[in-house]
């Protein structure tokens, strides 16, 4: 899950970016980076950190152009304290490109020995992204009939990218001396929306993560990057796209709507607030069969992502709504924050009570999902503390019970509270006097209701279900060692550079 963005504009694109940036901030907030060309001349400042900490003025002046790409990270691969890893990826041959990569490979290992071996390639970092810009880069020159690019050649090594490349990826890049390219998985499991902006100097293009930074950046959308598609933007500023799978089907992470996306983004067609509406609706049908409404005094989401289904829910079985919970603006989103302790901490820093919103009454919190269950667990605590007489708790979306492989941070199924447990299980671990889970179908139906056409979802999370086709057991046996090992290592040091940051505060 990271933000990316790619803009052709006829007058410097570097303010452009940084807002976009920060309207896809919630996409990633461990790196951020910003790439423009200006004649044939690559540009380029990245670092650890939120987008505001990573840019500075002379950092911007340092961007010249009127083509660019911007990507903030949220690691799936890799440290997310190792600044090399940031984003966008550059390669000088052959014919200099930077991209930026929305997603995950679920073949990375075997295509970086394939690279060294066959294509004499070398990969400096752990991140699966710069093993797709070389892919690209390797089928460009594999393509090219000498020294210069045309479209067949373009398409074509995207073609061979499809063939080669398995799992998640939404991607922007820019090769140097013709143009901007943005292309989609053959599944379009990451969002990827084009807009325009038609200016008296001509049309300019922006390619975004979620419709919202077209929005804020006043572009209009045109359309979504269809799956398996390439559109490639040139220097005089037309517009050429090709169908570059042989096969392809609409299939995006159905967790793109339960958590991950801003609720004012639209994401293949569908508005991800409205589908939250009817996720509430949903949840509200089951959740009369389990818990008697005059059990309920009041309904309080767990902000943000919660608000829509919890109102919509209060509202169908006419209980009141009410905001329980004060939000600490300045704390990042806990379930990407590295490590379970690190998680725990920021629940009480992020989130406050308002007491007299629980004191005293039977209370029913809802939430998107309940993935590891650390911040449930901390907000139904919060909630007794406050004087809860009871606690429900409802989920707007099923158990996650498995790993997700194409670019959210649950890869191991010892993480996942669900895994192997009931619900009546999963409720104790919480400490809920009830829990409700929204049924898969029901889910599936909260989008599809707005969309009829889209019929199918990878919801591998939910149902071991991997749209792939590609993930084995041995594949997610692996995964989950490697992490057992990285993640230890990763909470050591978020641990130490927060120990640093207090030292220098009290210095």
């Amino acid at each position: 899950m990271c933000g990316i963005l790619g803009v052709v504009a006829t007058s410097p694109v570097n303010q452009l970016l940084y807002d976009g940036l920060m309207v896809l901030q919630h996409r990633g907030q461990d790196a951020a980076g910003i790439a423009t060309v200006e004649d044939d001349a690559f540009h380029m400042h990245k670092g650890s950190g939120l987008v505001r900490d990573v840019f500075r003025t002379r950092n911007m002046r340092a961007l010249p152009g009127n083509m660019g790409i911007a990507h903030c990270r949220y690691p799936t691969a890799g440290s997310a304290f190792d600044s090399s890893l940031s984003q966008p990826f550059y390669v000088n041959s052959p014919f200099g490109i930077v991209l930026g990569h929305n997603g995950n490979l679920t073949n990375t290992q075997e295509l970086k020995e394939e690279m060294f071996r066959q294509d004499l390639r070398h990969i400096n970092t752990h991140s699966d992204s710069e093993v797709l810009l070389n892919a690209l880069a390797h089928e460009l020159q594999a393509t090219a009939k000498g020294y210069r690019l045309d479209l067949d050649i373009i398409f074509g090594a995207v073609s061979a990218v499809h063939r080669r490349c398995r799992g998640a990826y939404a991607v922007v890049a820019m090769i140097a001396g013709y143009g901007m390219l943005a292309f989609r998985d053959p599944f379009g499991i990451r969002p990827l929306v084009l807009g325009i902006n038609e200016t008296a100097e001509g049309t300019e293009y922006l390619f975004a993560s979620e419709s919202v930074a077209l929005d804020t950046l006043g572009f209009k959308v045109l359309r979504d990057v269809d799956p398996g598609e390439a559109i490639f933007i040139d220097l005089d500023h037309r517009m050429h796209q090709r169908q570059c799978a042989r096969h392809s089907a609409l299939a995006p992470c159905i967790f793109e709507f339960v958590y991950l996306a801003r609720p004012d983004s639209v994401i293949d067609g569908v508005s991800v607030y409205e589908a939250r509406l009817h996720m509430g609706e949903h949840l509200a049908d089951k959740l009369v069969k389990h818990i008697p409404v005059e059990e309920i005094d009041v309904v309080i989401p767990i902000p943000d992502s919660s608000r829509p289904s919890a109102m919509q829910l209060a509202q169908r079985i006419n209980v009141p709504y009410r905001e329980g919970f004060v939000k600490n603006r300045y704390i990042g989103r806990t379930f990407i924050m590295p490590g379970q302790a690190t998680r725990k901490r920021s629940v009480r820093q992020k989130l406050n009570t308002v007491a007299q919103e629980f004191k005293g009454k039977r209370v029913l919190l809802v939430d998107d999902s309940i993935v590891r269950g650390t911040t449930s667990r901390e907000i139904v605590e919060m909630a007794r503390a406050a004087g809860a007489l009871k606690v429900y708790f409802a989920s707007a979306s099923p158990p996650v019970r498995y790993p997700n492989v194409y670019g959210i941070d649950m890869p191991t199924r010892g993480e996942l509270i669900a895994t192997g447990r009931t619900g009546e299980e999963i409720a104790r671990e919480i400490g809920a006097d009830a829990l409700v889970y929204q049924d898969l179908d029901a889910l599936k139906a909260s989008i599809r209701e707005l969309k009829p056409s889209l019929c199918c979802f990878d919801t591998s999370c939910f149902d071991g279900s991997y749209i792939t086709g590609d993930v084995s057991p041995e594949y997610l046996n692996a995964i989950e060692l490697a992490r057992e090992g990285y993640g230890a290592a990763r909470e050591e040091l978020w641990s130490s550079n927060q120990l640093q940051l207090n030292l220098m505060s009290v210095d």
